[in-house]
């Protein structure tokens, strides 16, 4: 290693690939493009790791206390208290092996991190992808104060700049957004001429009551109750909890008798096959700080259609390129499909030009550059 190369350690929650996940490897490569050395703290190993470590980063494995919803019962409070007792020895280990230049910290939902890069007077850059807006006043508040040890703040959309920025005013002057970086197929997608018949819809993404996906169902039996046997193909798995829900996702299909039409096809990396195969894709998000499904949509030339959630009419451009719709309303989504399906050529053309203009505003290499200068400018102040 140059003797002279700046090291940067990175901390992330997960290690599967969904949209923060891909991110996180986006901002690993930013920063192993301009020459830093990186060293990644995760909880485990997974497809992430074995991701990041074919782009250059040193990987390890560290227990990291993760906030979650549950540690707001007694018992969940208790063992992540317990987590955290655990986890701080192993933490300042690593940390002081590493010896980094910069602390990057992805996602509000492990503060800890933070708090200790800040203790050790390390400069942090916090990187923010939640927009928890449905929650109490307090709720929020608490969430947002860990980001008071980072030197800066970024986040994935104005939406989520906004969340954070009224949860606690004094986060405003060190806040930035940067859009997510969104991969485009490898290849230029082919835009039919026309939709099949049946016209066949996707949605990507989790199977969890934020991603709205029973919306998605009861909008695909207004659509048969209009004469339009549309097919539904919901690529994703469950959040870990939630296997519930997915339960009664299945319990819904078959009551609206719709087991013939809606497909389970569980978590597919392969997400420009998937959109191949789709003609209208569905975004109608009840929370979406971002929307990269939406983003993805349109790099791979399919119209889209996202519910008018926090950051996802910004993937749109308040319209321009994709449909918003009223989130929760089933009656506007299919509405809104039948919109696409009706005026093809206008949908077709709206799809191209969604797809030219995404690969600019989202393009990586404008993220990952993004990123690293963010990095760069918060490690100035530990070389001062």
């Amino acid at each position: 290693m140059n003797s002279a190369q700046r090291t940067a350690l990175l901390v992330h929650p997960s290690v599967e690939l969904y949209g923060s996940d891909r991110m996180f490897a986006e901002s690993v490569l930013g920063l192993v493009e301009h020459d830093w050395r990186v060293v990644v703290a995760l909880p485990g190993d997974g497809d992430l790791a074995r991701l990041l470590r074919s782009e250059g980063a040193d990987v390890r494995f560290c227990p990291t206390p993760v906030l979650r919803k549950a540690a707001l019962r007694p018992a969940g409070f208790v063992r992540l208290v317990l987590d955290t007792l655990r986890a701080i020895g192993p933490m300042l280990r690593l940390t002081r092996e590493a010896r980094p230049d910069a602390v990057y910290v992805n996602t509000v939902t492990v503060p800890l991190w933070s708090a200790l890069a800040r203790v050790l007077r390390l400069p942090v850059v916090a990187h923010v992808h939640e927009a928890e807006d449905d929650v109490p006043l307090i709720i929020r508040k608490a969430l947002a104060a860990p980001l008071l040890a980072g030197h800066t703040v970024i986040a994935n959309s104005e939406a989520s700049a906004r969340s954070v920025v009224t949860a606690i005013p004094r986060l405003g002057p060190r806040t930035q957004v940067i859009y997510n970086g969104v991969v485009g197929p490898s290849r230029d997608p082919h835009v039919h001429d026309s939709p099949p018949e049946p016209p066949r819809l996707v949605l990507v993404g989790r199977l969890s009551p934020r991603k709205g996906t029973d919306v998605a169902i009861r909008a695909v039996r207004r659509l048969h109750d209009a004469g339009h046997p549309v097919s539904l193909r919901l690529v994703g798995s469950a959040f870990t909890g939630y296997e519930w829900f997915v339960d009664q996702l299945h319990q819904q299909v078959r009551d609206l008798e719709l087991t013939e039409h809606v497909r389970f096809d569980g978590f597919n990396p392969d997400v420009w096959q998937v959109y191949a195969e789709a003609d209208v894709a569905l975004v109608p998000s009840r929370v979406e700080p971002f929307g990269n499904t939406s983003v993805e949509a349109q790099l791979a030339g399919v119209p889209v259609v996202v519910s008018d959630t926090q950051g996802l009419p910004e993937t749109v451009d308040g319209g321009q390129y994709g449909l918003v719709v009223p989130r929760d309303d089933d009656a506007a989504l299919a509405d809104a499909v039948l919109e696409i399906i009706r005026d093809w050529p206008a949908a077709a053309a709206r799809a191209k030009a969604a797809r030219e203009a995404a690969a600019q505003r989202f393009s990586p290499a404008a993220y990952r550059a993004a990123v690293a200068e963010a990095v760069e400018n918060v490690s100035r102040r530990r070389a001062r």
